[in-house]
Parts: C-alpha cells; structure tokens; sequence
C-alpha cells in the first residue's frame, strides 16, 4: 500500500469532521449512488413519469450521468448558487395534468403553486416565473384565457410575477389540448442547508396537512372510476406556512413539498440521502375520510396519493413542538401533524407502524398505478 508524499493530501474519511456540513452530506449521497441504476426497458414508459423507482432510475441513468455537475447532484428540487454575492435558488417543472380543470383549481394555478413551493422548501422566497405554454390546435380560446386568469390570480397570492415565457402549437391530436412548463427563482433568506441529507436519529417527521387530496380529486375529476366524493385540491403556495416554520423552527433540516410519488417518496429519499431509517405511525397520518375511503375502493394507499399544498418537514426533537404549533396557527397549517421519526436502523428504509400493531416497509412508488396528477 502506497503511502501518501509530500505534498499530497489524504482525502478525509466520510462523516469525518475535516470534512464541511455540505460535503458529509454530498459524501453520503455519492455513497448512496455507488450501484449505479440502469434502466432496463427500452422504451420510456408512463412510470417513468410517476414518480417513483422507475423515474429515480430514468433521472440518475441518464439525465445525472450526462449532465453532472456540483449544483444538480443533490438531485434537490431546485439548484442553490451564488450570483454577484445574492444567494438565489432556481427551479423547473412541467404540468401536464387531465383534466385541465379540476375541483379546487386547474393547470394554470397548478402550474405557479408547484413552482413556487419547489423554492420555498430550499427555504428562498419566490420572486420570479417563467411559462412555456405547448398548445393543441383546436384548444378552446376561452379555455386558454381562464387558465391565464387563474395564473394570475395564484402569482399574486404568492407574491411572484410571471416575466417571460413562450408558446408553441402543435398539429391535432399530438397533444393533449394544454401542457405548462414553467421556471422560478428567488431569494435564499435561510442559511441554505435545508436537504434530504440532512436527516438525523431522533428528529421528528412533520406533514402540514392531511394528504391525498390532490391525488385523489384528479382521479375522480376524470370520471371513469364512477366514484363520487366532496373533495378538492389541495393546491396552494407554501412561501407563508415555510416561513412560520422556520421561524419556530430555525434547525429545520430538511423540507419536501410531497408532490408525485406523495409522502412515501419523500421520506424514502430522505432514508436513502441522510443513511438513517424513517418510522412512521399510520394512525398519526392525517387523512380526509373521502380520501381513505376512495383509496381503499381504489385499492391505494394514501401514503403514495400527490399532494400540491403539503409539505414533509424533517425537525430536531427540541423543535418539534413549536414547528407543529406554529403550523396550526397560520392558514393551511392547522391540519399538520407529526407523523413520525428518524431512527438509526435499517438505514436507508422506511417502516410502518400499522393500526393493527404490525410493521410494514413502505418502499419507494413502483410502476404505474396512478393516473397524471400534475
């Protein structure tokens, strides 16, 4: 064995204290990488979209292997820099959800609700959009304009404004009458630490409010499951309710708006990006009554169902408390709770603690088996 000669440094062990906050994190993420995924069909398929084991293996294959870099290999929902000495954090999403209008909201709300809530989870406040707009010929005008309207009327609940975008049309019949793409940036006003790497044994796991919602309306807003319930998205900014949190809570490590793949897929993330176990308690979770009762006829479990107005917050013990009191006393927080804890072991899974007194794994989302919610 060589040893190492003057001059040369020994690169520090993983989790040593020579090594900065951010680099143990960026350490157990590369370790958490060493088998790289394949994808092994030779086709994109709809899971590829759902969220899921399949889209995880599809972004690290391919996308992370082409286009790595420093500031996309946390693979966090926006990327966090540093321009002219302003800490800025960046984001992208697409929205392609059917239908276009749905109880509680449409595309276009949609559309500025998951941007901004993709900055405010980093801990930045939003400041500008961007929207690319993909039509079908033949899509109703009238349509169009009210998804413009309702675009408006979100940007300015949320404090952002919508400065530049794009159209295009594409023939009949090769679309699906409208598709959003749209950009945001804001502000870092925390210290910028907030990630899925962060977790550690003995924080509590907090959701903000009973989820599914969303999940479950597109479903049934689609009429083929000939099910009817009162229930809407739940489809809301976030910028407000992250605050109150981070106020109350100022160790917050991590938070996850619970989108595709819902709350199941953001604490499996965490297990696999903080190496630690997540325990969860299914009588702590908040969900509506029409929201179990349409995934139990469904045959689905409201931990995979998307949200658009909830985030997965990950707190220190001592936190824990105030995080969820703040979040009962600010609009949209009152159904928040805590629903579980990080434990030390089996690293990198994610347990259940069932009604009935057992314990489940809760794996990562597999296949397909919702339709498009966002």
């Amino acid at each position: 064995m060589s040893q190492a000669g003057p001059g040369t440094e020994t690169p520090a062990a993983p989790g040593s204290p020579h090594l900065s906050r951010e680099e143990q994190v960026l350490s157990r993420i590369e370790r958490a990488r060493r088998r790289r995924p394949r994808v092994t069909e030779e086709r994109i398929t709809l899971a590829h979209g759902a969220g899921g084991k399949a889209t995880h293996n599809l972004i690290e294959a391919v996308f992370l292997e082409a286009l790595r870099n420093p500031l996309l290999e946390p693979l966090e929902d926006q990327a966090r820099f540093e321009v002219g000495g302003a800490r800025l954090a960046f984001t992208t999403d697409s929205f392609v959800v059917s239908p276009l209008f749905f109880p509680g909201g449409d595309i276009g709300d949609l559309a500025v609700n998951g941007t901004v809530n993709d900055l405010a989870v980093s801990g930045a406040r939003p400041l500008y959009l961007s929207a690319s707009f993909i039509l079908e010929e033949g899509f109703p005008v009238a349509d169009l304009t009210r998804i413009a309207a309702s675009m408006a009327k979100a940007a300015e609940v949320a404090g952002v404004s919508v400065v530049t975008g794009d159209t295009k049309v594409v023939n009949r019949g090769k679309g699906d009458g409208c598709y959003i793409t749209t950009a945001g940036v804001g502000v870092m006003e925390g210290d910028g630490s907030l990630g899925a790497g962060q977790a550690r044994p003995g924080d509590t796991v907090i959701v903000s409010g009973p989820v599914g919602d969303h999940g479950v309306t597109i479903m049934l807003a689609r009429g083929e499951l000939g099910i009817n319930a009162d229930i809407a998205s739940d489809t809301a900014p976030l910028g407000g309710l992250v605050r109150a949190l981070l106020d109350a809570a100022p160790g917050t490590r991590c938070l996850r708006d619970a989108t595709r793949g819902g709350v199941a897929t953001v604490v499996n993330e965490v297990a696999a990006a903080s190496e630690v176990a997540v325990v969860l308690d299914e009588g702590a979770v908040p969900v509506r009554p029409a929201v179990t009762g349409a995934c139990e006829i469904l045959g689905i479990d409201p931990l995979y169902v998307a949200c658009e107005g909830r985030f997965v917050a990950i707190v220190p013990p001592g936190e824990a408390e105030a995080a969820i009191a703040a979040l009962h006393g600010h609009p949209g927080g009152e159904g928040a709770a805590a629903i579980g804890r990080v434990a030390e072991d089996p690293p990198g899974l994610v347990l259940l603690k069932t009604a009935f007194g057992g314990t489940r794994i809760v794996d990562m989302l597999v296949g397909d088996p919702l339709p498009r919610i966002c």
